[in-house]
């Protein structure tokens, strides 16, 4: 499953070659940005390791329905890792495997994990039971605790070349051929998030208002603009998802050649900094709105 990976083949040649020679890690941090696939990479190796000749193991392992494969995401509103859920997870990998190479436990978002968590986790991970394999993937090797991330073997992913983006949205969203080097500029070569935004007609709709208000803000459109904006007054969530594709179009936008006003899509970026902090500040919304359109129809 590791050569479906797209980009980042130092990764996966590392892992591969690890993997085949009897010496891969017990305990992996594979770290990247959100959108440069470090969980996806983390399944494609937990599969490889369970079942190194694929078929229908593989497969279920991918489809996060396999019994030896165990994945432990971060629980309620703040995603925190439990305590509890660490202990639960110690004592079952403890148990009789159900494959014949082992289990593969995989902690997505490690950076959630506070110090009870960590220090439980600590104990199965300096005397491993044999045949079991942890896969930890956070956004940065910074954002773990030093107490974990000493005794992993860490990776980084990086997003891919826009030419490897493009070429993958043309191949599995033939829809958006057309605009796969588009999707790729503005996402930064992120494939997770350009399958994100292309597999939600929400999220589509977000980043073509953000489109739009650009070409407003080029313009100077004041009235279009605050018209567009208005419309996510009491939309808390939508805002903040528009405005931070807006701030990711300008950025795009200025590493087009030929640009004939820059320094307005400098200005943007800053307004929608701006906006999205008073808006997660609990700031007034229609006011904050309000005060962007203004703002970025006179840059």
């Amino acid at each position: 499953m590791l050569e479906k990976i797209v980009g980042n083949k130092e990764f996966v040649s590392c892992v591969s070659a690890a993997m085949h020679a009897g010496r891969l890690a017990h305990s992996l941090l594979i770290c990247g940005e959100e959108g440069t696939g470090a969980d996806y990479a983390a399944k494609c190796l937990a599969a490889d390791y369970l079942y190194p000749d694929g078929g229908e193991g593989a497969r279920l392992v991918m489809e996060n329905a396999a019994g030896e494969y165990v994945r432990i995401d971060g629980e309620g509103a703040s995603g925190d890792i439990k305590i509890e859920r660490i202990r639960n997870i110690r004592k079952e990998v403890f148990s009789t495997t159900l494959c014949a190479t082992g289990r593969a436990v995989h902690i997505a978002g490690a950076q959630k994990m506070g110090a009870p968590s960590a220090n439980a986790l600590l104990k199965v991970l300096e005397e491993p039971p044999e045949n079991v394999i942890f896969i930890l993937t956070a956004p940065s090797e910074a954002a773990v605790l030093p107490t974990i991330r000493s005794r992993c073997c860490t990776y980084t992913l990086s997003p891919v070349s826009r030419e490897e983006c493009a070429a993958y949205i043309a191949k599995n969203f033939p829809m958006h051929k057309n605009k796969a080097e588009r999707f790729s500029d503005i996402f930064g070569g992120k494939i997770g998030l350009c399958v994100k935004c292309l597999s939600d007609m929400h999220i589509q709709n977000h980043l073509n208002d953000a489109e739009k208000l650009f070409s407003l803000a080029q313009n100077d459109d004041e009235y279009a603009a605050a018209a567009l904006l208005s419309s996510y007054e009491k939309d808390k969530d939508g805002a903040k998802n528009m405005l931070a594709m807006f701030a990711q179009v300008c950025a795009a936008a200025l590493k087009q050649p030929g640009l004939k006003n820059a320094d307005c899509a400098v200005r943007c970026i800053e307004a929608a900094g701006t906006a999205l902090s008073q808006i997660s500040s609990n700031v007034n919304q229609k006011l904050v709105l309000c005060v962007l359109g203004a703002h970025i129809a006179q840059a």
